[in-house]
């Protein structure tokens, strides 16, 4: 591997984008929330179902209103499959099976480390994201940062088996490979992208909740439940997806999965806020580590100095 040269032709994250980062990150933070909820009265597997093909009807539905045609995304249908399977089915799955042995510290951990796989495989698979000395290190204080935050519950949840922490890494790899397909679709308005991803998606678990789930019970949970599912489909899936693959054609696909690092930051705040948990020092110390990382990747502070 040859050694991280400094990255000028990397696109550099602006104030917008940055912007973007945050507010991302605090809706998908916001999404434990509602998730906690319906996982409650529905299977795992059929909420990835309901919260996919919920998002991507009301984006069809956001098109049509807009006016934005749906073709030009069919020409690429093989890739919007592909990269429904690699940022949807495979990490959604993989996630589920080890958070089944592994406590939701570990888990966040090893989804914080989303970043460093995404960087390098930017570095060996694109020409535009080259890997550079700030990016490593930033990269590094936000996943120290992630652990320092987490404290206990990273502790109580290291004696996992090693498939199940293989199965978070494999779920962050696959992300990172997800972001490598999106780049591909730059050029795409990201309503129709985040459009096509979500409707090949529940092509794809359609069978996938009949085979492991059945039809017994499916539609069978409580009010306040399927309004969770609406609030995690509409806010945290489909505006979110659009956020998101906005920020990958502006910033790259490095700064967009640093979005990785911000969830566990906002899922504690919007906690500390509206559940009336306490904030405590371990973890301010580790939003600190955070957004010491954020500001090493951004560089421009350090440049100036």
């Amino acid at each position: 591997m040859t050694a991280p040269t400094t990255d000028r032709t990397a696109p550099a994250m602006s104030l917008r984008d940055w912007t973007m980062l945050l507010l991302l990150g605090a809706i998908w933070g916001g999404s434990f929330f509602f998730a906690r909820i319906a996982v409650a009265e529905i299977h795992p597997l059929a909420l990835v179902l309901f919260r996919v093909a919920i998002a991507g009807t009301a984006l069809h539905l956001y098109l049509a209103a807009r006016g934005i045609s749906f073709a030009v995304a069919l020409p690429h249908a093989a890739g919007f499959l592909l990269l429904a399977v690699l940022n949807n089915v495979i990490p959604f799955s993989l996630i589920f099976a080890g958070q089944t042995e592994l406590g939701a510290g570990l888990a966040s951990v090893l989804n914080a480390t989303t970043p460093f796989w995404t960087a390098l495989l930017a570095s060996r698979l694109t020409t535009d994201e080259r890997l550079s000395w700030n990016k490593v290190v930033g990269i590094l204080f936000g996943i120290a940062g992630t652990a320092v935050m987490i404290g206990p519950d990273l502790a109580t949840g290291l004696g996992g088996p090693a498939w199940a922490k293989f199965a978070l890494i494999g779920a962050s790899v696959s992300y990172a490979f997800a972001l490598m397909v999106a780049k591909r679709f730059r050029a795409i308005p990201p309503a129709v992208v985040a459009t096509a991803q979500l409707t090949a998606s529940t092509a794809v678990m359609i069978p996938v909740v009949l085979l492991a789930v059945g039809t017994d019970g499916l539609f069978a949970a409580s009010a306040p439940v399927w309004a969770a599912v609406v609030a995690l489909a509409l806010l945290s899936t489909a505006f979110a997806y659009i956020l998101y693959f906005g920020l990958v054609a502006s910033a790259g696909a490095t700064n967009a999965s640093l979005v990785t690092l911000i969830v566990p930051v906002s899922a504690i705040l919007l906690g500390v806020f509206f559940l009336g948990e306490r904030l405590d020092a371990v973890e301010m110390a580790g939003m600190a580590l955070i957004a010491t990382g954020l500001v090493t990747i951004d560089g421009r502070l350090l440049h100036r100095r």
